[in-house]
């Protein structure tokens, strides 16, 4: 009896952002495989790295781990590392291996593989916004990988919004596109915890403070928020606006240092830059919030906004691209380039308590629609289909 038919697959996973935990992509992996004890049985897995000594603590997880070291010390010889990993490196391995189906959990996927692959698409980033379209060696790998996606036997993608993009702006013939939704992490929660003022004070932050953690590459609109802020400032003597992430030393598109802003606002009294957040501590600052906003422009997904929602923090994001898909009816969605709209809807957090309280009741419920046990179980079974089409 075939392998299948029992339902026992071997699942080749292409592991780069293993250890880069805090991106995205990395997120995305160290979710699915936190989830895939709960649903994968006794499947086997393989995780193929491009570093010696992986770092891999994830309770319940059985898998072998076969590692290609590649150097990744200089950005074009990284770039270069990176290449070879994805189009040789790992489907070598998943064909020495005996794979039944191989899947990587980003846009990387090999031009040819003997091994039917699944693609993760998170986003059409650099095909849809031109400050990310980068150099001639970047525009070369986005072409590289827009052919390889069609070469893969199915592409997994994280909201309807990016499959419409995918299917828009791809060109056919593409294979079947799964929508899986991610989830937030399971610290992500309303009930506050003992060590939460200990770190707030970590951070110094003030006793009421409206709340954006994210990037500052300009398609995440910053400089609309630091604008709209400036309106709510006016109105509210009191909120500060607490901004974390890495501020970038100067600028050059894609990233934005917004600091010249907040001094052409006269905003330097009321805003106060915290830099790097640790993922461990992004629910402590949630839950004290007054209010948390993230007015992107696009994003695939927009897995601060679920952060912020699964932490019961009312919530002011954009009306843009997937956001609306994630956040529901339990926060506000604005158009992003309405300023004095961003303004009212976190005025709106800030003054009514009704509806705050409303807000913090509704974000958690919305929250819990995104389960990475389902997001696991989803995969999963694109991964059978694949091998049963492919036996």
């Amino acid at each position: 009896m075939a392998r299948w038919e029992v339902h026992l697959l071997r699942i080749a996973i292409n592991a780069w952002f293993l250890d880069q935990p805090d991106t995205g992509s990395g997120q995305y992996l160290h979710g699915l495989l936190r989830a895939m004890p709960e649903v994968t049985a006794d499947d086997d897995l393989l995780l193929v790295v491009p570093y010696q000594k992986p770092h891999l603590e994830i309770p319940g997880l059985r898998a072998e781990v076969w590692s290609f070291p590649v150097r990744t010390t200089r950005p074009g010889v990284r770039q270069l590392g990176k290449v070879s990993f994805e189009q040789v490196l790992f489907p070598r391995a998943c064909r020495r291996w005996g794979a039944d189906v191989a899947h990587v959990p980003y846009w990387g996927s090999p031009l040819w593989s003997a091994v039917p692959t699944v693609v993760t698409i998170h986003d059409l980033i650099p095909v849809l916004l031109p400050a990310y379209r980068g150099n001639m060696g970047v525009r070369l790998y986005t072409w590289l990988v827009k052919h390889s996606a069609r070469r893969a036997v199915a592409i997994v993608t994280d909201s309807l919004a990016s499959q419409r993009d995918i299917e828009t702006h791809l060109k056919p013939p593409l294979p079947p596109i799964h929508c899986i939704y991610l989830a937030a992490g399971e610290a992500f929660g309303p009930e506050p915890h003992p060590e939460d003022d200990a770190i707030r004070q970590l951070y110094d932050l003030p006793e009421r403070y409206v709340l954006y953690l994210a990037g500052h590459d300009v398609r995440k609109n910053v400089a609309g928020l630091l604008r709209a802020f400036a309106i709510v400032a006016q109105a509210d003597s009191q909120v500060m606006l607490v901004v974390g992430g890495k501020l970038p030393t100067r600028n050059r598109l894609p990233l934005v240092n917004p600091q010249p802003l907040v001094q052409e606002l006269d905003l330097i009294d009321r805003v106060r830059f915290i830099g790097w957040v640790e993922e461990a501590h992004k629910p402590a600052l949630y839950r004290g919030a007054a209010c948390a906003v993230f007015p992107s422009r696009y994003e695939g997904f927009g897995l601060p906004v679920l952060e912020a929602l699964a932490c019961g923090t009312p919530l002011v994001t954009s009306n843009a691209s997937s956001l609306p898909e994630i956040v529901g009816d339990a926060g506000f969605a604005i158009d992003p380039d309405d300023e004095c709209g961003l303004a009212g809807a976190i005025l709106s957090c800030l003054v009514d308590e009704s509806l705050a309280t409303e807000l913090r009741h509704r974000g958690p419920q919305q929250a819990a629609k995104f389960n990475w046990a389902r997001a696991a179980q989803e995969t999963l079974a694109v991964y059978r289909k694949v091998a049963r089409c492919a036996s």
